[in-house]
């Protein structure tokens, strides 16, 4: 299924502060680092200005931020969504933080520290659930 799903997939043409033909918007484009068959949905914000990973496979739902900087505190770093990790829908991903291979953000969460391999987190802050076995 999930080959099908990517059958044809191409890294999509980004420019600065417009949005991409799938509606999503990137500022400080070269900080971004996108990896292969990604999905990231619909009015989603990305701001790579110290940084942002978006490894192989992540999904990231509609309508989320991904900040490398924050200029309410000032704080800034390199943002890391590991291989396969999935964001939910309108969840805000804060700087310096990595999310791990293979992990599950719920909707709707605020996620302002390192989220490990292999879990289900999820909150405002979000924290991990449960483990997922492989």
């Amino acid at each position: 299924m999930e080959e099908e799903r990517f059958k044809g997939w191409k890294f999509p043409e980004i420019r600065e502060g417009k949005m991409t033909k799938y509606s999503w918007l990137v500022r400080n484009k070269g900080g971004l680092k996108l990896g292969r068959k990604t999905d990231i949905g619909a009015f989603t914000y990305i701001n790579a200005k110290h940084g942002v990973e978006i490894q192989d496979g992540v999904q990231v739902g509609s309508h989320c931020s991904i900040y490398s900087i924050s200029t309410i505190d000032g704080k800034k770093g390199m943002v890391t969504l590991k291989e396969n990790c999935k964001i939910g829908s309108h969840s805000v991903i804060m700087p310096g933080v990595s999310i791990g291979k293979n992990s599950v953000i719920g909707a709707f969460s605020f996620v302002n520290r390192d989220i490990q391999d292999n879990v289900v987190a999820y909150g405002i802050p979000a924290k991990v659930v449960k483990k997922i076995k492989n």
